[in-house]
């Protein structure tokens, strides 16, 4: 028999059930939706319509809040919804967008976005996280900028390449050179901002230990990885798309391929692994080419490589020392 006091819980409703809250965010409004109640609101994207978010969000039992990552649209309320103890996941539009289509869900409008989300936060549980610090998220933005710049630069010179004309030549060069003034200021403020401040300066000469690492790797990982030291070897693998992913089906056994995972770190990874790799004094170079020997493209001999690379970033911060030992 029940007891009474477990009667009474069964037969009166919860006054505050465990809820999951999506925020589609745009730069004007956020747009919320609450699950599983079915309540849509919105507020400004702005200081006063976050406080008011906060004080509403208050009233409920929140498991998790889920939003979209948006640039800097987001940024501003992540941090003012962390700061009031709220448990907030950022997640990548690509995996809504395909959880909206398992759903069935064609239907694209802000509130139709926010109660996805707030579903996508129910059902698959994304792991909340912590706003990047000021000074990381500057580095990061000069650093998405140099990554800009890098890419004009080639595009400027293949044109002036294929240029004939006097005048089309001499404003081409004119913009190269501006390039390349831009682009010396970027890495100034950026090694400005590792210089300054503490934490990120360790994590830098830790990661610039590492053979094959320089300036543009490491300050690529502490701009992008805020995970790296807080997740396992594996894990960061797949974080930054250097894990082999199986392409099983029945009896059939396909090739491991690399997918996913961030592009930008995933590049600057790359070129930290060729200079590692032509190395012969570094063990990833005698590891790339023990690969070659036995038979292994080179491809995928150099993305061994990469992958060896950024567990060794990962071990090294979370063990909070330099390079010092032999990788084997």
């Amino acid at each position: 028999m029940l007891s009474r006091m477990q009667e009474k819980t069964a037969q009166e409703p919860n006054d505050n059930p465990v809820t999951y809250v999506g925020i589609d965010v745009s730069k004007a409004r956020l747009d919320v939706h609450i699950y599983p109640s079915g309540e849509d609101f919105y507020f400004s994207n702005a200081t006063k319509g976050h406080a008011e978010l906060a004080t509403r969000l208050a009233r409920l039992k929140i498991e998790l809040i889920v939003i979209e990552a948006t640039g800097k649209y987001h940024r501003a309320v992540q941090r003012n919804l962390c700061e009031r103890g709220f448990q907030v996941a950022v997640v990548n539009p690509y995996r809504s967008r395909k959880f909206a289509d398992a759903l069935g869900q064609l239907a694209k409008t802000d509130q139709i976005d926010a109660r996805i989300l707030a579903q996508f936060g129910a059902m698959l549980r994304p792991k909340p996280g912590q706003p990047p610090l000021p000074e990381r998220a500057e580095l990061k933005e000069i650093i998405q900028a140099r990554r800009k710049l890098i890419e004009d630069g080639v595009a400027l010179k293949l044109r002036l390449g294929q240029a004939e004309h006097t005048l089309v030549k001499r404003q081409l060069r004119a913009r190269i050179k501006q390039n390349a003034t831009h682009l010396a200021a970027l890495e100034k403020a950026a090694r400005q901002i590792i210089k300054t401040n503490p934490d990120l300066q360790h994590r830098y000469r830790i990661l610039c230990s590492i053979p094959g690492v320089g300036f543009v790797t490491a300050a690529t990982f502490l701009a992008e990885m805020d995970e790296l030291g807080r997740v396992n070897g594996n894990e960061i693998a797949a974080l930054i798309g250097v894990a082999p992913m199986n392409r099983d089906s029945g009896f059939w056994r396909g090739k491991r391929k690399i997918r996913g995972g961030r592009k930008p770190m995933r590049n600057a990874l790359y070129m930290a692994a060729v200079a590692a790799a032509r190395s012969t004094s570094n063990p990833f170079g005698a590891f790339y080419r023990r690969l070659i020997e036995k038979g292994k493209p080179a491809k995928l001999a150099l993305t061994a490589v990469m992958r060896k690379m950024a567990i060794a970033a990962n071990t090294l911060i979370k063990e909070n020392r330099e390079w010092v030992t032999v990788l084997t």
